[in-house]
């Protein structure tokens, strides 16, 4: 399925991101592909594609792609550094990358920050990053410190704006407060495991985090690790056998039925694919800035493109919302 996506010309459907010129669409793309299923050449298709379409957010991590055989992390940060040398679109994308959660570089010591700091900039070929995560919490730093390192790289000017991912509520609301009495920049935005089969675990104290300051959100696992695709439902009469297909068994349930069917029923009226519905759903949830999504080609992304311009009207979220809550 393929789709002529383009941003509508004048558009509510981007966000500001602190700190930043260029504004989030509101799709974005994962990079955690690109050195694993997605070798040089398809990837360098996919951010073509993505950016001539209007996309601009772009998310790594110095961790990606270390799982691979032979890979030590840091792969795809140095294919979207080729990319950008090769294409000339760097004033025209956000980049967004992460440290802490690389094995060859864990944690948030000021160490370490500075030091992989240093190494995301020389892979992808940069001068600052746009937004910079610590990629999951570490108690073993004091917050002071960590967040004192990323304030230091904000106001030397590597670091536009700083976030966080994969923190608690507590913590989350621990370090906005730590930032507000120390004088420090604070953290502009969340990335969190979020969508339609695993709501509860946003929606509620983190999310109310996010809201009171006004956090911009970066939902990853949007398509629930590929079932709200509807290309792995009922794997075991498909006999679907992969990675995908395994993590997808987890969702088959009554709940997992009702939320295809309704997605289903949406894709067909809007001519659209249901991963492109899951994401629209998301990219309308509050304080969400642009849900995030990979593609291993550029088939792939075809499918989800529509969501950059996508408007789901109330009675589809209500569906949605339905299919997709507890049936207590």
């Amino acid at each position: 399925m393929r789709h002529d996506v383009t941003m509508p010309a004048t558009t509510n459907l981007t966000t500001q991101l602190p700190g930043v010129d260029l504004s989030v669409a509101r799709l974005g793309l994962g990079a955690n592909v690109f050195g694993w299923t997605a070798d040089e050449a398809s990837s360098f298709a996919v951010l073509d594609r993505f950016t001539e379409a209007g996309g601009t957010m772009i998310d790594t991590a110095d961790s990606y792609s270390h799982w691979v055989p032979g890979n030590s992390g840091g792969e795809s940060e140095a294919i979207i550094g080729r990319w950008l040398a090769r294409s000339g679109r760097r004033n025209e994308v956000i980049i967004a990358t992460k440290v802490g959660k690389s094995p060859t570089a864990p944690g948030l010591s000021h160490a370490n920050i500075t030091a992989s700091l240093d190494g995301s900039l020389r892979r992808l070929g940069l001068e600052a990053i746009d937004l910079y995560y610590a990629h999951e919490d570490d108690e073993s730093v004091p917050m002071e410190e960590f967040l004192a390192t990323f304030d230091g790289l904000v106001r030397a000017g590597k670091v536009r704006a700083i976030g966080a991912s994969n923190f608690t509520a507590e913590r989350l609301a621990d370090a906005m407060q730590v930032s507000k009495r120390e004088g420090l920049k604070p953290f502009v935005a969340l990335q969190q495991h979020y969508n339609l089969m695993e709501r509860p675990a946003y929606e509620g104290p983190l999310q109310q985090v996010a809201q009171t300051h006004n956090l911009l959100t970066f939902p990853y696992f949007g398509l629930a690790k590929g079932f709200l695709t509807g290309k792995y439902r009922d794997t075991k009469a498909q006999d679907v056998t992969g990675p995908r297909a395994d993590a997808s068994r987890a969702y088959e349930s009554p709940k997992g039925d009702r939320v295809l069917a309704a997605l289903d029923t949406i894709a067909t009226a809007h001519g659209c694919s249901l991963g492109c519905i899951a994401l629209a759903w998301l990219a309308q949830q509050p304080t969400v800035a642009a849900p995030l999504a990979s593609a291993r080609s550029v088939h792939q992304l075809d499918e989800l493109l529509p969501v950059l311009s996508l408007t789901l009207t109330v009675d589809e979220i209500a569906l949605l919302d339905q299919a997709s809550g507890d049936q207590s």
